[in-house]
C-alpha cells in the first residue's frame, strides 16, 4: 500500500469518521513519513515510485507531481488533524515556522504551489499559490484559536 496524505482529510474533518486511535495513527505516520519543512509529500520516500525532484521536461514534471512532490496546502489538514489529536498549539505552530523564511526570501509574501520532495525542498510551480497561502493562514488561525481556548 502507498502512503499518501489523503488520509489526513478524514482526521481533519469537523466530525471525523475515524475513532481516536486511528486518528492518532494517521497523524503519527504522516508526521514521520510525509511531513517536511514546507508541507507534506504526496508519497513516502520509501515507496519505489517516489520521485524527489520536480525537474525536466513537462512529461517528467507531470510524472513527479503526485509521486513525492511536497504540496504546501496540505499543511492545513495536517495542522487541523494534529490539533485534534494532540491539542498542542505550540507544537503545531512549530510546523509553520519554516514557511516564514520562504515568505521572506522566495515567496515575497506568498507561498509556492509545490516544493521538491528531497531536501532542501526547492520551491517549484507557481510562486504565489492561493491555496497554499490560504491553508497556511487557516493553520495560523486554528492555532491562535486553540491557544485562546487553553
Amino acid at each position: 500500500a502507498k502512503l499518501r496524505p489523503n488520509q489526513l482529510l478524514a482526521v481533519s474533518l469537523s466530525y471525523s469518521p475515524l475513532p481516536p486511535d486511528q486518528q492518532k495513527a494517521v497523524v503519527d505516520i504522516c508526521a514521520t513519513r510525509l511531513l517536511t519543512s514546507m508541507g507534506l509529500r504526496t508519497l513516502a520516500t520509501t515507496d519505489p515510485d517516489y520521485i524527489g525532484t520536480y525537474r525536466g521536461d513537462r512529461k517528467k514534471r507531470d510524472g513527479a507531481y503526485h509521486q513525492g512532490t511536497v504540496w504546501g496546502w496540505l499543511i492545513g489538514p495536517f495542522i487541523a488533524a494534529h490539533l485534534r489529536v494532540y491539542k498542542d498549539p505550540d507544537l503545531a505552530s512549530s510546523y509553520l515556522t519554516p514557511a516564514l523564511r520562504h515568505l521572506r526570501d522566495h515567496g515575497l509574501g506568498s507561498i509556492s504551489e509545490i516544493f521538491e520532495g528531497d531536501a532542501p525542498f526547492t520551491p517549484r510551480g507557481c510562486p504565489a499559490q492561493a491555496w497554499s497561502v490560504g491553508e497556511y493562514l487557516r493553520s495560523w488561525c486554528m492555532i491562535r484559536k486553540a491557544k485562546s481556548n487553553q
